[in-house]
Protein backbone atom coordinates (compact mmCIF):
# COMPACT_ATOMS: atom_id res chain seq x y z
CA UNK A 1 0.00 0.00 0.00
CA UNK A 2 2.97 2.32 0.75
CA UNK A 3 3.82 1.51 -2.88
CA UNK A 4 0.58 2.58 -4.26
CA UNK A 5 0.70 6.23 -2.63
CA UNK A 6 -2.90 6.56 -1.34
CA UNK A 7 -2.63 9.46 -0.23
CA UNK A 8 -1.39 11.20 -3.56
CA UNK A 9 -3.98 9.10 -5.53
CA UNK A 10 -6.67 10.34 -2.94
CA UNK A 11 -5.72 13.88 -4.05
CA UNK A 12 -5.93 13.30 -7.43
CA UNK A 13 -7.28 10.72 -9.21
CA UNK A 14 -10.99 11.28 -8.07
CA UNK A 15 -10.73 14.74 -10.05
CA UNK A 16 -11.37 13.46 -13.48
CA UNK A 17 -13.83 10.63 -12.71
CA UNK A 18 -16.08 13.44 -11.24
CA UNK A 19 -15.90 15.56 -14.03
CA UNK A 20 -17.11 12.01 -15.99
CA UNK A 21 -20.01 10.42 -13.42
CA UNK A 22 -20.79 13.04 -11.26
CA UNK A 23 -21.67 12.03 -8.03
CA UNK A 24 -21.53 8.82 -8.28
CA UNK A 25 -17.58 8.50 -8.09
CA UNK A 26 -17.63 6.39 -5.01
CA UNK A 27 -19.80 3.44 -7.09
CA UNK A 28 -17.21 3.85 -9.62
CA UNK A 29 -14.62 3.59 -7.66
CA UNK A 30 -16.27 -0.03 -6.46
CA UNK A 31 -16.17 -0.82 -9.95
CA UNK A 32 -12.64 -0.42 -10.47
CA UNK A 33 -11.67 -1.97 -7.16
CA UNK A 34 -13.66 -5.30 -8.79
CA UNK A 35 -11.24 -4.36 -11.90
CA UNK A 36 -8.48 -4.58 -9.93
CA UNK A 37 -9.30 -7.66 -7.85
CA UNK A 38 -10.02 -9.45 -11.58
CA UNK A 39 -6.59 -8.28 -12.76
CA UNK A 40 -4.72 -8.87 -9.37
CA UNK A 41 -5.74 -12.97 -9.35
CA UNK A 42 -3.04 -13.42 -11.46
CA UNK A 43 -0.69 -12.61 -9.10
CA UNK A 44 -2.05 -13.75 -5.88
CA UNK A 45 -2.51 -17.26 -7.62
CA UNK A 46 1.13 -17.79 -9.00
CA UNK A 47 2.41 -16.30 -5.82
CA UNK A 48 0.81 -18.95 -4.16
CA UNK A 49 2.85 -21.52 -6.86
CA UNK A 50 6.21 -19.77 -7.63
CA UNK A 51 8.64 -18.26 -5.26
CA UNK A 52 10.32 -15.72 -6.62
CA UNK A 53 11.81 -12.19 -6.20
CA UNK A 54 11.27 -11.13 -9.32
CA UNK A 55 7.85 -8.78 -10.41
CA UNK A 56 5.81 -8.62 -13.36
CA UNK A 57 8.51 -10.00 -15.34
CA UNK A 58 9.38 -13.16 -13.58
CA UNK A 59 5.76 -14.05 -13.04
CA UNK A 60 5.18 -13.96 -17.02
CA UNK A 61 9.14 -15.29 -17.81
CA UNK A 62 8.61 -18.55 -15.83
CA UNK A 63 5.01 -19.32 -17.07
CA UNK A 64 5.47 -17.98 -20.68
CA UNK A 65 9.31 -18.59 -21.06
CA UNK A 66 12.46 -16.12 -21.09
CA UNK A 67 11.56 -14.11 -24.09
CA UNK A 68 7.87 -13.37 -22.60
CA UNK A 69 9.94 -12.29 -19.53
CA UNK A 70 12.04 -9.51 -21.27
CA UNK A 71 9.00 -8.40 -23.24
CA UNK A 72 7.33 -7.76 -19.61
CA UNK A 73 10.48 -5.94 -18.19
CA UNK A 74 10.38 -3.84 -21.07
CA UNK A 75 6.97 -2.72 -21.04
CA UNK A 76 8.10 -2.21 -16.95
CA UNK A 77 10.54 -0.25 -17.85
CA UNK A 78 8.62 1.70 -19.74
CA UNK A 79 5.92 1.95 -16.74
CA UNK A 80 8.35 3.15 -14.48
CA UNK A 81 10.49 5.77 -16.42
CA UNK A 82 6.03 7.45 -17.04
CA UNK A 83 5.45 7.04 -13.90
CA UNK A 84 8.27 8.87 -12.59
CA UNK A 85 7.57 11.70 -15.16
CA UNK A 86 4.25 11.33 -14.24
CA UNK A 87 5.44 11.71 -10.12
CA UNK A 88 7.31 14.52 -11.06
CA UNK A 89 4.29 16.47 -11.89
CA UNK A 90 2.51 15.44 -8.79
CA UNK A 91 5.70 16.86 -7.09
CA UNK A 92 4.87 20.43 -8.27
CA UNK A 93 1.05 20.26 -7.93
CA UNK A 94 1.35 19.35 -3.99
CA UNK A 95 4.10 22.03 -3.89
CA UNK A 96 2.13 24.38 -5.35
CA UNK A 97 -0.83 23.27 -2.63
CA UNK A 98 1.18 23.35 0.04
CA UNK A 99 2.05 27.11 -0.54
CA UNK A 100 -1.24 28.21 -1.26
CA UNK A 101 -1.95 26.60 2.14
CA UNK A 102 0.75 29.02 3.82
CA UNK A 103 -0.62 31.99 2.02
CA UNK A 104 2.74 32.52 0.09
CA UNK A 105 2.84 33.61 -3.80
CA UNK A 106 3.80 30.78 -6.46
CA UNK A 107 3.38 31.47 -10.33
CA UNK A 108 1.83 29.27 -11.82
CA UNK A 109 4.11 29.38 -14.58
CA UNK A 110 7.20 28.85 -11.83
CA UNK A 111 5.82 24.89 -11.05
CA UNK A 112 8.51 23.20 -14.02
CA UNK A 113 11.14 24.75 -11.51
CA UNK A 114 10.20 21.65 -8.68
CA UNK A 115 10.48 19.11 -10.90
CA UNK A 116 14.54 20.16 -10.83
CA UNK A 117 14.91 20.68 -7.90
CA UNK A 118 13.38 17.54 -6.54
CA UNK A 119 15.17 15.55 -9.55
CA UNK A 120 18.23 16.79 -7.91
CA UNK A 121 17.61 15.45 -4.54
CA UNK A 122 16.73 12.65 -5.97
CA UNK A 123 20.04 11.99 -7.84
CA UNK A 124 21.99 12.69 -4.85
CA UNK A 125 19.99 10.41 -2.55
CA UNK A 126 19.85 7.50 -5.30
CA UNK A 127 23.52 7.91 -6.21
CA UNK A 128 24.20 7.20 -2.39
CA UNK A 129 21.49 4.49 -2.54
CA UNK A 130 19.69 5.93 1.00
CA UNK A 131 17.81 3.12 2.46
CA UNK A 132 17.44 4.96 5.50
CA UNK A 133 15.66 8.12 3.62
CA UNK A 134 13.39 5.53 1.54
CA UNK A 135 12.33 3.78 4.95
CA UNK A 136 11.70 7.11 6.55
CA UNK A 137 9.53 8.56 3.71
CA UNK A 138 8.03 5.46 3.28
CA UNK A 139 6.54 5.68 7.03
CA UNK A 140 5.38 9.50 6.51
CA UNK A 141 3.46 7.66 3.40
CA UNK A 142 1.76 5.24 6.25
CA UNK A 143 1.39 8.11 8.53
CA UNK A 144 -0.27 9.95 5.89
CA UNK A 145 -3.37 7.21 4.99
CA UNK A 146 -4.28 7.77 8.69
CA UNK A 147 -4.22 11.50 8.60
CA UNK A 148 -6.01 10.83 5.31
CA UNK A 149 -8.78 8.74 7.43
CA UNK A 150 -9.10 10.91 10.47
CA UNK A 151 -10.12 13.81 7.44
CA UNK A 152 -12.76 11.31 5.66
CA UNK A 153 -14.57 10.65 8.92
CA UNK A 154 -14.53 14.48 9.85
CA UNK A 155 -16.12 14.75 6.76
CA UNK A 156 -18.75 11.90 7.09
CA UNK A 157 -19.48 12.95 11.02
CA UNK A 158 -20.31 16.85 10.63
CA UNK A 159 -22.49 15.89 7.40
CA UNK A 160 -24.18 13.51 8.86
CA UNK A 161 -24.84 15.87 12.15
CA UNK A 162 -25.80 18.66 9.53
CA UNK A 163 -22.80 21.33 10.81
CA UNK A 164 -21.24 20.77 6.71
CA UNK A 165 -20.94 23.52 4.94
CA UNK A 166 -23.24 21.64 2.36
CA UNK A 167 -26.56 21.06 2.07
CA UNK A 168 -26.91 17.41 0.37
CA UNK A 169 -26.28 15.20 3.40
CA UNK A 170 -25.39 11.84 3.82
CA UNK A 171 -26.35 10.71 0.30
CA UNK A 172 -25.84 7.28 -0.43
CA UNK A 173 -27.20 7.13 -3.56
CA UNK A 174 -23.15 8.26 -4.60
CA UNK A 175 -23.04 4.53 -3.99
CA UNK A 176 -25.14 3.53 -6.90
CA UNK A 177 -24.43 4.67 -10.93
CA UNK A 178 -27.37 7.02 -10.41
CA UNK A 179 -27.55 8.71 -13.38
CA UNK A 180 -24.20 8.54 -14.62
CA UNK A 181 -24.50 6.17 -17.75
CA UNK A 182 -22.63 2.75 -17.87
CA UNK A 183 -20.59 3.77 -20.36
CA UNK A 184 -19.48 6.70 -18.43
CA UNK A 185 -18.61 4.96 -15.38
CA UNK A 186 -16.61 2.18 -17.26
CA UNK A 187 -14.32 4.57 -19.11
CA UNK A 188 -14.33 6.65 -15.77
CA UNK A 189 -13.19 2.97 -13.84
CA UNK A 190 -9.88 3.34 -15.55
CA UNK A 191 -8.82 6.76 -13.22
CA UNK A 192 -9.54 4.93 -11.08
CA UNK A 193 -7.76 1.90 -11.71
CA UNK A 194 -4.54 3.80 -11.54
CA UNK A 195 -5.21 3.81 -7.97
CA UNK A 196 -3.61 0.40 -7.64
CA UNK A 197 -1.12 0.96 -9.79
CA UNK A 198 2.01 -1.02 -8.04
CA UNK A 199 -0.15 -3.13 -5.88
CA UNK A 200 2.38 -6.41 -7.03
CA UNK A 201 4.91 -4.72 -5.56
CA UNK A 202 5.02 -7.37 -3.00
CA UNK A 203 5.66 -9.89 -5.05
CA UNK A 204 9.47 -8.87 -4.86
CA UNK A 205 9.42 -10.10 -1.01
CA UNK A 206 9.23 -13.93 -2.35
CA UNK A 207 12.37 -14.97 -1.13
CA UNK A 208 12.57 -13.32 2.30
CA UNK A 209 9.08 -13.82 3.79
CA UNK A 210 8.12 -16.61 5.60
CA UNK A 211 6.18 -19.40 4.35
CA UNK A 212 5.76 -16.85 1.34
CA UNK A 213 3.50 -19.20 -0.73
CA UNK A 214 0.90 -18.27 2.07
CA UNK A 215 2.50 -14.89 2.82
CA UNK A 216 2.69 -13.23 -0.44
CA UNK A 217 -1.01 -14.16 -1.75
CA UNK A 218 -2.30 -13.17 1.34
CA UNK A 219 -0.17 -9.96 1.34
CA UNK A 220 -1.13 -8.98 -2.17
CA UNK A 221 -5.05 -9.56 -1.66
CA UNK A 222 -5.15 -7.77 1.87
CA UNK A 223 -3.07 -4.80 0.29
CA UNK A 224 -5.96 -4.87 -3.03
CA UNK A 225 -8.71 -5.09 -0.61
CA UNK A 226 -7.62 -2.82 2.32
CA UNK A 227 -6.87 0.08 -0.42
CA UNK A 228 -10.07 -0.69 -2.20
CA UNK A 229 -12.15 0.31 1.11
CA UNK A 230 -10.01 2.83 2.05
CA UNK A 231 -10.79 4.45 -1.67
CA UNK A 232 -14.02 3.58 -1.97
CA UNK A 233 -14.51 5.58 1.69
CA UNK A 234 -12.59 8.66 0.90
CA UNK A 235 -14.53 9.04 -2.22
CA UNK A 236 -17.79 8.77 -0.79
CA UNK A 237 -16.16 11.29 1.84
CA UNK A 238 -14.91 13.59 -0.54
CA UNK A 239 -17.91 13.53 -2.71
CA UNK A 240 -20.55 14.66 0.23
CA UNK A 241 -17.87 16.72 1.47
CA UNK A 242 -18.04 18.50 -1.43
CA UNK A 243 -21.67 17.97 -2.02
CA UNK A 244 -23.93 16.09 -4.28
CA UNK A 245 -25.35 18.81 -6.27
CA UNK A 246 -24.09 20.48 -9.64
CA UNK A 247 -22.47 23.13 -7.81
CA UNK A 248 -20.54 20.63 -5.36
CA UNK A 249 -19.62 18.21 -8.44
CA UNK A 250 -18.67 21.68 -10.15
CA UNK A 251 -15.96 22.00 -7.46
CA UNK A 252 -14.62 18.18 -6.88
CA UNK A 253 -14.42 18.24 -10.55
CA UNK A 254 -12.25 21.66 -11.00
CA UNK A 255 -9.94 21.08 -7.65
CA UNK A 256 -5.98 20.69 -8.08
CA UNK A 257 -5.74 18.84 -5.09
CA UNK A 258 -9.06 17.61 -3.30
CA UNK A 259 -7.64 16.65 0.16
CA UNK A 260 -5.86 20.05 0.68
CA UNK A 261 -9.19 22.00 -0.28
CA UNK A 262 -11.56 19.92 1.85
CA UNK A 263 -8.46 19.46 4.98
CA UNK A 264 -9.01 23.77 4.73
CA UNK A 265 -13.50 23.12 4.76
CA UNK A 266 -13.71 21.12 7.25
CA UNK A 267 -10.80 20.94 9.75
CA UNK A 268 -8.54 23.84 9.29
CA UNK A 269 -6.06 25.30 7.35
CA UNK A 270 -3.48 24.05 9.67
CA UNK A 271 -4.59 20.36 8.49
CA UNK A 272 -4.37 21.06 4.91
CA UNK A 273 -0.90 22.47 5.40
CA UNK A 274 -0.18 18.89 7.07
CA UNK A 275 -2.16 17.19 4.93
CA UNK A 276 0.17 18.77 1.52
CA UNK A 277 3.48 18.29 3.50
CA UNK A 278 2.52 14.93 3.89
CA UNK A 279 1.59 14.48 0.15
CA UNK A 280 4.43 16.13 -0.94
CA UNK A 281 7.00 14.05 0.27
CA UNK A 282 4.89 10.67 -0.53
CA UNK A 283 5.37 11.80 -3.95
CA UNK A 284 8.96 12.35 -3.38
CA UNK A 285 9.22 9.21 -2.08
CA UNK A 286 7.00 7.15 -5.04
CA UNK A 287 10.10 9.60 -7.64
CA UNK A 288 12.60 8.07 -5.30
CA UNK A 289 11.79 4.48 -5.85
CA UNK A 290 10.70 4.63 -9.38
CA UNK A 291 13.73 6.63 -10.55
CA UNK A 292 15.45 3.58 -8.41
CA UNK A 293 13.39 0.72 -10.29
CA UNK A 294 13.71 2.45 -13.53
CA UNK A 295 17.61 2.71 -13.39
CA UNK A 296 18.58 -0.83 -11.73
CA UNK A 297 15.94 -2.67 -14.92
CA UNK A 298 17.94 -0.24 -17.18
CA UNK A 299 21.14 -1.28 -15.60
CA UNK A 300 20.25 -4.97 -16.11
CA UNK A 301 19.26 -4.44 -19.92
CA UNK A 302 22.57 -2.92 -20.71
CA UNK A 303 24.39 -4.98 -18.81
CA UNK A 304 22.84 -8.24 -21.04
CA UNK A 305 24.14 -6.45 -24.18
CA UNK A 306 21.14 -3.93 -24.82
CA UNK A 307 21.82 -0.40 -24.65
CA UNK A 308 24.90 1.53 -24.30
CA UNK A 309 28.02 -0.19 -22.14
CA UNK A 310 28.02 2.62 -20.58
CA UNK A 311 25.00 2.01 -18.54
CA UNK A 312 26.32 -1.15 -16.84
CA UNK A 313 28.41 0.43 -14.99
CA UNK A 314 28.38 0.49 -10.91
CA UNK A 315 30.12 2.55 -8.37
CA UNK A 316 32.90 0.28 -6.60
CA UNK A 317 31.58 1.58 -3.14
CA UNK A 318 28.32 1.66 -3.48
CA UNK A 319 26.90 -0.84 -5.92
CA UNK A 320 24.42 2.13 -8.00
CA UNK A 321 24.34 1.81 -11.26
CA UNK A 322 25.56 5.59 -11.55
CA UNK A 323 24.95 5.97 -15.12
CA UNK A 324 21.63 4.62 -15.23
CA UNK A 325 20.59 7.09 -12.47
CA UNK A 326 21.69 9.96 -14.08
CA UNK A 327 20.13 8.92 -17.07
CA UNK A 328 16.62 8.19 -16.10
CA UNK A 329 16.53 11.48 -13.58
CA UNK A 330 17.46 13.68 -16.79
CA UNK A 331 14.93 11.78 -18.44
CA UNK A 332 12.53 12.55 -16.04
CA UNK A 333 13.13 16.18 -15.23
CA UNK A 334 13.65 17.18 -18.93
CA UNK A 335 10.53 15.45 -20.10
CA UNK A 336 8.51 17.15 -17.31
CA UNK A 337 9.78 20.45 -18.06
CA UNK A 338 9.85 20.51 -21.66
CA UNK A 339 5.96 19.54 -21.03
CA UNK A 340 5.93 22.29 -19.49
CA UNK A 341 7.05 24.71 -21.90
CA UNK A 342 4.52 23.73 -24.03
CA UNK A 343 2.16 24.59 -22.18
CA UNK A 344 1.32 21.95 -20.39
CA UNK A 345 0.11 22.67 -16.31
CA UNK A 346 1.45 20.34 -13.47
CA UNK A 347 -2.28 18.70 -13.44
CA UNK A 348 -1.44 17.77 -16.97
CA UNK A 349 2.08 16.40 -16.79
CA UNK A 350 0.40 13.90 -13.74
CA UNK A 351 -2.63 12.79 -15.51
CA UNK A 352 -0.72 12.51 -19.58
CA UNK A 353 2.13 10.47 -17.98
CA UNK A 354 0.08 8.76 -15.80
CA UNK A 355 -1.99 7.48 -18.41
CA UNK A 356 0.67 6.03 -20.94
CA UNK A 357 2.83 4.57 -17.98
CA UNK A 358 -0.52 2.45 -16.73
CA UNK A 359 -0.82 1.50 -20.36
CA UNK A 360 2.40 -0.03 -20.44
CA UNK A 361 1.63 -1.46 -17.30
CA UNK A 362 -1.75 -3.08 -18.80
CA UNK A 363 0.93 -4.73 -20.89
CA UNK A 364 2.82 -6.38 -18.43
CA UNK A 365 -0.23 -7.20 -15.98
CA UNK A 366 -1.56 -8.67 -19.36
CA UNK A 367 1.71 -11.18 -19.59
CA UNK A 368 0.63 -12.07 -16.21
CA UNK A 369 -2.91 -12.85 -17.12
CA UNK A 370 -2.15 -14.99 -19.77
CA UNK A 371 0.62 -16.68 -18.09
CA UNK A 372 -1.78 -17.86 -15.21
CA UNK A 373 -4.40 -19.09 -18.08
CA UNK A 374 -1.11 -20.88 -19.36
CA UNK A 375 -0.42 -22.47 -16.02
CA UNK A 376 -4.02 -23.36 -15.32
CA UNK A 377 -4.12 -25.20 -18.94
CA UNK A 378 -0.98 -27.02 -18.03
CA UNK A 379 -1.38 -31.03 -17.48
CA UNK A 380 -1.80 -31.87 -13.74
CA UNK A 381 -2.21 -28.51 -12.93
CA UNK A 382 -3.23 -27.86 -9.05
CA UNK A 383 -5.47 -25.44 -9.85
CA UNK A 384 -9.17 -26.12 -11.15
CA UNK A 385 -10.20 -25.43 -14.76
CA UNK A 386 -13.01 -23.39 -13.88
CA UNK A 387 -10.99 -20.70 -12.00
CA UNK A 388 -9.83 -19.71 -15.55
CA UNK A 389 -13.12 -17.40 -15.88
CA UNK A 390 -11.32 -14.87 -13.12
CA UNK A 391 -8.12 -14.20 -14.86
CA UNK A 392 -10.01 -14.42 -18.61
CA UNK A 393 -12.12 -11.32 -16.93
CA UNK A 394 -9.29 -9.72 -15.68
CA UNK A 395 -7.77 -9.91 -19.17
CA UNK A 396 -10.67 -8.78 -20.87
CA UNK A 397 -10.76 -5.51 -18.58
CA UNK A 398 -7.05 -4.91 -19.12
CA UNK A 399 -7.98 -4.82 -22.98
CA UNK A 400 -11.35 -2.87 -22.25
CA UNK A 401 -8.94 -0.56 -19.70
CA UNK A 402 -6.58 0.38 -23.17
CA UNK A 403 -9.35 0.47 -25.15
CA UNK A 404 -11.13 3.38 -23.51
CA UNK A 405 -7.58 5.57 -24.08
CA UNK A 406 -8.51 5.24 -28.12
CA UNK A 407 -12.26 4.93 -27.95
CA UNK A 408 -13.95 8.40 -27.75
CA UNK A 409 -11.10 10.36 -26.12
CA UNK A 410 -10.28 13.55 -27.30
CA UNK A 411 -6.11 14.96 -28.16
CA UNK A 412 -3.92 14.94 -26.08
CA UNK A 413 -5.58 11.44 -24.52
CA UNK A 414 -5.59 9.51 -28.26
CA UNK A 415 -2.11 10.21 -28.43
CA UNK A 416 -1.43 8.21 -25.15
CA UNK A 417 -1.85 4.34 -26.35
CA UNK A 418 -0.11 4.82 -29.26
CA UNK A 419 2.95 6.12 -27.79
CA UNK A 420 2.68 3.50 -24.89
CA UNK A 421 2.00 1.02 -27.41
CA UNK A 422 5.01 1.97 -29.53
CA UNK A 423 6.88 1.77 -26.39
CA UNK A 424 6.04 -2.26 -26.15
CA UNK A 425 6.55 -2.74 -29.88
CA UNK A 426 9.92 -1.65 -29.85
CA UNK A 427 9.93 -4.60 -27.02
CA UNK A 428 8.54 -6.82 -29.25
CA UNK A 429 11.01 -6.03 -32.34
CA UNK A 430 13.27 -6.69 -30.28
CA UNK A 431 12.29 -10.40 -29.43
CA UNK A 432 11.80 -10.95 -32.83
CA UNK A 433 14.84 -9.44 -34.66
CA UNK A 434 17.32 -10.68 -31.41
CA UNK A 435 15.74 -13.46 -29.53
CA UNK A 436 18.74 -14.53 -28.41
CA UNK A 437 19.60 -11.54 -26.86
CA UNK A 438 15.71 -11.31 -25.49
CA UNK A 439 16.11 -14.89 -24.52
CA UNK A 440 19.19 -14.06 -22.39
CA UNK A 441 17.93 -10.90 -20.79
CA UNK A 442 14.77 -12.67 -19.80
CA UNK A 443 16.37 -15.84 -18.13
CA UNK A 444 18.50 -13.31 -16.17
CA UNK A 445 15.36 -10.67 -15.37
CA UNK A 446 13.19 -13.93 -14.48
CA UNK A 447 15.89 -15.12 -11.78
CA UNK A 448 17.33 -11.61 -10.61
CA UNK A 449 15.15 -9.21 -8.57
CA UNK A 450 15.18 -6.34 -10.60
CA UNK A 451 12.20 -4.13 -9.02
Amino acid sequence: MGFMGPVMAMSLNGIGVAGLVGASVPFTFAVSFLGTMLVAYAFIRLTGYVTHAGSVYALSGVTLGARAGFFGGFALLGTYLFFAVCIAGACAVFFQAMMAELGLAFADGLWILIPVVVGALVLVLNLRESAVTARTLLAIGMIGILVMLILGVVIVVRVASGSAPVSTGLDLSTLAPGGAPLSAIMTASVFGFLSWAGFESGTSLSEEAEDPRKTIPRALGAAVVLAGLIYTFMMFAQTIGFGTDEAGVAAFAGASSTLTTLSSTYIGAWFAVLISVIAFLVAFASLLSSTAAAARLLFALARDGFGPAVLARTSPSTGVPGPAVVLVTAFTVIVACLSGVLGAGSVDVYYWFATIATLCMVVAYGMTSVGIIRFILRPGSAVPRWELILPVLGLAYLVFVYAVQIIGQEAPYTWFPWMAGAWCLIGLIIVIARPALAERIGKRMTAEDLG
